[in-house]
């Protein structure tokens, strides 16, 4: 009998560049300072489709939900804080819609990744993106007959906002190979 370290309901989890005792905190570290970072260079386009993939990839779902949610809130915080959204009933609606948006992929994200088979890691991850994408500009997309802006829905619009989700969920994966590949305790318990 094998023995593994991660829990039983974690067997679909395909990034771990940390210990799994530190995996919730790491992924909350990455996306919320990914989500800042976003925030202020993509104002309202803002990857979360890439974020809920990434978090669906490294937590079991509860966990991906709360983390995608604080990456959520940290994104709320900089658009009215910092960036100045008007503070109005649609902005505030569009904001929660955003959201809930973005846990919708992170569940679809949770449940594409559970079905898919163990092994080729990035295909898996390619194919987990477009159902999470798909996902978060359907669920945009059934806001707008109540909130307006289905001028946003161009095809070149929704391509360039892919293609950005596919960038950053690249950057992400590498940020978690590489350190992954520098971790000591890793090494520590690699050689033990």
């Amino acid at each position: 009998m094998a023995f593994s370290i991660l829990p039983p309901h974690a067997d679909h989890l395909r990034l771990h560049p940390v210990a799994p005792r530190l995996a919730a905190m790491f992924c909350l570290a990455l996306l919320t300072a990914s989500c800042a970072l976003a925030s202020f260079a993509l104002a309202c386009a803002t990857p979360f489709a890439a974020f809920a993939v990434l978090a669906a990839a490294m937590l079991p779902l509860r966990p991906a939900l709360l983390v995608v949610t604080s990456a959520w809130l940290v994104n709320q915080t900089i658009g009215f804080g910092a960036l100045h959204y008007p503070v109005d009933g649609n902005t505030i609606a569009w904001g929660f819609a955003i959201g809930a948006a973005a846990l919708l992929a992170t569940a679809v994200s949770s449940a594409v990744l559970r079905t898919l088979p163990q092994g080729r890691t990035a295909l898996a991850l390619a194919v987990t993106l477009v159902a999470a994408y798909a996902a978060y500009e359907l669920a945009l997309l059934a806001a707008t007959p109540l909130l307006g802006g289905e001028g946003a829905f161009t095809a070149a619009i929704v391509t360039r906002i892919g293609l950005t989700s596919a960038a950053w969920l690249a950057g992400l994966v590498a940020a978690c190979e590489i350190v992954r590949l520098v971790d000591p305790d890793r090494r520590v318990m690699r050689s033990a």
